[in-house]
């Protein structure tokens, strides 16, 4: 794309931002803290949806399920709990107090927009609640909540809207049996049978804490396997994990309808089967939140889904209008969002900027086990795309996941061919999220395989495998011909 008068840099003295998500406030925070009179609109508060009713309180509800599964495997590590009954019977079933956990998530969730909300007060932001809505060129109309409408004049603005869950016609949530992400936190008790639509990350997420904490779960998934996107491997160790715990997966099929019954759901597939549940989750993505914006009384262009189009420095179409986060339809990660609202902070102020470069960025996937990515992926070295040489390394040779009993994991690592930089990785483990760090500096900063397997690491760790995959790596480095699959 060629956004509107592109040479032309300025330092804007005053920013508007709408959308107090991540992309929203990082940049406010940064904005502030170069000098500029900053003004940020949420009509939900501070932390946006990611903080109120995504990514804070499903993580919070993941947490407790892996809680759970590390308690009520706890008997293979030699721990019993409560009384005994006979020599042989201790009781070790954990349960969940739903109505506990969601009192925790949501108490979690509202503590942290409130920092967020102290934090850029202390910063010196001013915080207006209610909608934003653009006014040519680049000035922001705000109506508060009562009603009353006023307009916030501004030199650079930042669309930070995000997203809503998406719905089907024939399966619109209630908020008591048929559900959306946002809404799964009113339940009071652990659903007898959920019924999850959608095998993408917030389907996969749902359906692995649902399980672990108690529920019989069914999902149904349109492909061939769970996580489509994800990297095949990682996929089956899922599944498998899934097929262990009794997590059942309608593959290959899609819901047409779900409907109360008397005392639950019944979800209608298109290939003719009928699913009966207590609870239906819908996960079927999302859908910007750029309707009735201004878009196009001041030039900003959109992409037939919807979203903004930006470019790799978050600007629009629109001069001195920028967008961050899931509104612009890239990676809908809050980490994404932050940078996103920074690189464009960086942008308008005139400072060195380093444009967004995808495939940088760190990805996770919250299941159990969790199933995290970096760089190059499988499917882009299968289809030439990439000359990588890799090593795949399962987790069941890791002497510390032997003592922490983790029986479903590996470590892969791309290495571009006859150079060795490392392009690429994939974790599958507990705790993948930090395992991947590490190699995702190693692909950020283009370091050897050397440098990965030459680093020091505890003993006995995880972290172990990331360098012990990377020694295998050497050898092929040194032998471009040989691949290891």
């Amino acid at each position: 794309m060629t956004p509107a008068n592109p040479a032309k840099r300025f330092a804007p003295d005053r920013v508007a931002i709408i959308g107090g998500g991540p992309g929203g406030y990082e940049a406010a925070m940064v904005a502030a803290d170069a000098g500029a009179e900053v003004t940020i609109i949420e009509d939900k508060g501070m932390g946006g949806s990611a903080v109120l009713t995504d990514v804070v309180p499903s993580k919070t509800l993941i947490a407790t399920a892996d809680a759970m599964r590390r308690v009520n495997a706890s008997t293979a590590f030699g721990v019993r709990f409560g009384g005994s009954a006979g020599d042989d019977f201790y009781e070790t079933e954990a349960w969940a107090d739903f109505s506990k956990v969601n009192e925790r998530l949501l108490k979690l969730a509202e503590t942290q927009s409130r920092d967020i909300h102290a934090s850029l007060e202390s910063a010196g932001v001013r915080i207006l609640p209610g909608r934003g809505r653009l006014v040519p060129p680049h000035d922001v109309q705000v109506t508060a909540p009562t009603g009353e409408t006023q307009v916030v004049q501004a030199d650079a603005v930042i669309l930070a809207t995000g997203a809503h869950p998406r719905e089907l016609p024939s399966a619109v949530p209630d908020g008591e049996r048929i559900l959306n992400w946002t809404q799964a936190y009113n339940l009071t008790e652990v659903p007898e049978h959920m019924i999850v639509v959608g095998s993408g990350v917030t389907g996969a997420e749902f359906a692995s804490a649902y399980r672990r904490l108690g529920a019989e779960v069914t999902l149904v998934s349109s492909r061939d396997q769970v996580l489509p996107g994800e990297d095949p491997d990682a996929a089956t160790v899922l599944e498998n994990a899934f097929k262990r715990v009794g997590v059942k997966v309608a593959a290959r099929a899609r819901a047409e309808s779900a409907e109360r019954t008397e005392n639950g759901v019944r979800v209608t597939l298109n290939d003719g089967r009928v699913l009966e549940g207590s609870h239906c989750l819908m996960a079927v993505g999302g859908i910007p939140n750029t309707a009735d914006l201004g878009l196009d009384e001041c030039g900003v262009e959109t992409i037939s889904s919807g979203h903004i189009r930006v470019d790799t420095v978050s600007r629009t179409t629109a001069t001195n209008i920028y967008a961050a986060g899931d509104c612009t339809g890239l990676f809908p990660l809050a980490s994404v969002a932050a940078m996103q609202g920074r690189i464009a902070v960086a942008h308008m102020q005139g400072g060195a900027v380093k444009p967004l470069q995808l495939h940088r960025v760190a990805s996770n996937v919250f299941t159990s086990p969790e199933i995290a990515t970096v760089g190059v992926t499988q499917a882009q070295v299968d289809s030439g795309k990439y000359q990588a040489d890799v090593v795949k390394l399962d987790l069941t040779t890791n002497p510390r996941a032997k003592m922490m009993n983790i029986r479903d994991g590996f470590v892969k690592i791309f290495a571009r061919r006859g150079s060795g930089t490392v392009i690429g990785a994939v974790v599958v483990a507990p705790r993948a999220s930090e395992l991947i760090y590490p190699l995702a500096l190693a692909v950020t900063h283009k370091l050897h395989v050397d440098d990965v397997a030459s680093t020091f690491t505890v003993y006995p760790s995880l972290t172990g495998s990331l360098a012990e995959a990377a020694r295998r790596l050497h050898l092929h480095v040194m032998e471009p011909a040989e691949q290891v699959a």
